[in-house]
């Protein structure tokens, strides 16, 4: 396969799983995917904005996650966020660390 098909597929696998978790999977909570995954949504966006930054494209955090989820945080937030008991806060508390690290 040459290199420009294989980005384009990479490029359409990536868009199926945006748009799996923004609009068939919207029941499915950020902290359970990192609970159990080691990543969540927020990740994917944080991803996205680092792979500008190695292009010379600066995009902040804000922009990225507005960028990924179609909507502000606040919209997300207010349209599909429960509230997690503190058990899965405090299990995320450690798969942050595990899995991101600091909290910037």
């Amino acid at each position: 396969m040459d290199p420009q098909t294989e980005i384009e597929l990479q490029a359409a696998a990536f868009r199926r799983l945006q748009k799996h978790l923004m609009q068939d999977r919207t029941d499915v909570q950020n902290i359970d995917m990192m609970n159990l995954a080691g990543f969540c949504r927020n990740c994917l966006s944080r991803w996205y904005q680092e792979a500008a930054a190695d292009k010379g494209i600066e995009i902040g955090k804000t922009e990225a996650r507005e960028h990924f989820y179609g909507m502000s945080m606040e919209e997300w937030k207010a349209n599909h966020q429960t509230e997690a008991s503190p058990e899965k806060q405090a299990e995320f508390k450690d798969a942050f660390a595990r899995n991101v690290g600091t909290a910037d």
